[in-house]
């Protein structure tokens, strides 16, 4: 029997420890309200998949205190897997059943479930539903990942990945149905690697870096938080990056011949630039200067930029 409850997660001093004394979480507090779809981004090695296990029941805690739904995964698996949905990154589907019977099949382990025909129009696969899973594409394969994750009505949606493999027309559709289980009442929480996502769908982003949690926060108040422009372009042929010593920031961003700087003084940071640019001789090409976005303040708050120095 389910019970109303304003939090739909709640983590307080969580710890996971391994083997060898390999800390892959490190004292997170977490809360995500009823109904708020809420991002945990972060690098592979982060945490986040080690945290959205702990969550789902699918791993046990060193430390500190998990309830979902009000209930502690590690206790009560087997009533909290009736109220919660899992999109995991693959899951092993029998290659040999059709989509409707794979729904089918994962609805009646729920007591209560969503007809089979809906959450497969939901997931974008009704003109595929008598075909079998090992037939369709990745992305196809996805969906159907997706619809086993609805189903089952779930209070409390995991969400890990769950665009990879999809076309962009195929990517908002998603979003679409995600949005809308959000505004009906559905919490969800989602991993993903796209930084757009995150930003189009979520109520509340939290960034995880070395089992930590760094920073949280709606996608425009971390945003806001890094405050300024960003001026960016492509570094010449023949232009190494030590060559902008001086020129641009000691903290500014090189990814390849991409360079992003982070500037509260942009016109000044530009005029500098372009004199230099000028005085060598060379076009900085895709010049630009834009505001910043998730994915800016993501890498910045990782931990992971690459400087020019």
């Amino acid at each position: 029997m389910s019970t109303e409850v304003s939090t739909a997660i709640a983590v307080s001093g969580l710890r996971k420890e391994y083997d060898g004394g390999i800390l892959a979480v490190d004292g997170v507090d977490l809360e995500v309200a009823a109904g708020e779809v809420y991002a945990l981004l972060g690098h592979n090695g982060a945490g986040k998949s080690t945290t959205v296990e702990i969550l789902e029941g699918h791993r046990t805690r060193t430390a500190g205190s998990v309830a979902v739904l009000g209930l502690d995964p590690a206790r009560e698996g087997r009533a909290l897997r009736d109220r919660i949905g899992i999109v995991l990154q693959s899951s092993g589907i029998e290659p040999s059943l059709t989509v409707r019977e794979a729904v089918e099949i994962y609805g009646s382990c729920y007591s209560t479930r969503r007809p089979v025909a809906e959450a497969i129009e939901l997931a974008g696969l009704a003109d595929q539903a008598d075909q079998r899973v090992g037939s369709l594409s990745g992305g196809q394969q996805r969906r159907v990942d997706f619809a086993l994750g609805i189903v089952g009505r779930p209070e409390v949606l995991f969400l890990d990945e769950p665009t990879t493999g999809f076309d962009p027309a195929a990517r908002r559709s998603a979003w679409e149905v995600v949005s809308g289980l959000g505004a009906g009442g559905t919490t969800v929480l989602l991993t993903t690697h796209y930084l757009e996502e995150a930003e189009h769908l979520a109520d509340r982003v939290g960034v995880l870096a070395h089992g930590r949690m760094v920073a949280e926060g709606t996608p425009a108040e971390l945003i806001g938080s890094r405050g300024g422009a960003v001026v960016s372009f492509a570094l010449p042929d023949g232009v190494e990056p030590a060559e902008l010593d001086g020129v641009v920031p000691r903290d500014a961003r090189i990814a390849g011949r991409q360079v992003d700087i982070a500037t509260a003084t942009p016109t000044a940071d530009l005029a500098r630039l372009t004199a230099w640019a000028v005085g060598r001789g060379v076009e900085l090409d895709g010049l630009r200067v834009h505001q910043p976005t998730l994915e800016d303040v993501f890498l910045e708050l990782a931990g992971e930029r690459e400087v020019a120095r």
